[in-house]
């Protein structure tokens, strides 16, 4: 884990489409998390507006592990839920084989955002609002910090098919 490096996490099975591009929500704005902060709207726009000037991106981790990224957000941006992520995983990174079979298994169903606090208040309930925060990556993760922030699985014959797919390229590896 990077210093300074915050996380919160989004439940439910993120959206597997074409066999290897994901999209979901990956925080969602307004909602308490266990951990007691809730994402404002806007929290997202300057960190986002700030890595589109410099032409980078939010990485894809897998656990928040920065020695493990898995996969490229192709468009991260804010909506009036929350925070909305699309990518493809890298069927090449051999995690993502590990990956997809762990999705495909409901094992693995939810998104975390890593970030750093720029500006926060706390509300008449005691808990933090992140008013602003610098994005770092969204990784695939187990335990969701914000259980209501759901992402639905559509499609999941194509997860099936991929993990079919990385069964058959193993066992012909295998007979080679």
């Amino acid at each position: 884990m990077v210093p300074g490096l915050e996380v919160k996490f989004a439940g439910g099975a993120p959206v597997l489409t074409e066999g290897r591009v994901i999209e979901g929500y990956a925080s969602l704005f307004g909602l308490t998390d266990q951990g007691g902060d809730a994402v404002l709207p806007g929290a997202f726009s300057a960190s986002l507006a700030r890595l589109g000037a410099k032409g980078d991106k939010v990485r894809m981790l897998w656990q928040h592990d920065p020695t493990r990224p898995i996969g490229v957000w192709d468009e991260v941006r804010e909506d009036a839920t929350g925070l909305w992520v699309k990518g493809r995983l890298l069927p090449e990174v051999a995690q993502v084989r590990e990956a997809a079979a762990l999705i495909e298994a409901g094992a693995i169903d939810g998104l975390s955002i890593g970030y750093r606090t720029i500006r926060a208040e706390r509300d008449a309930k005691g808990r933090r609002a992140l008013a602003e925060v610098e994005l770092w990556e969204v990784s695939l993760v187990t335990f969701p910090m914000l259980p209501e922030a759901k992402v639905g699985r559509k499609e999941a014959e194509d997860l099936r098919e991929m993990a079919a797919l990385f069964a058959q390229a193993a066992e012909a590896l295998r007979g080679a």
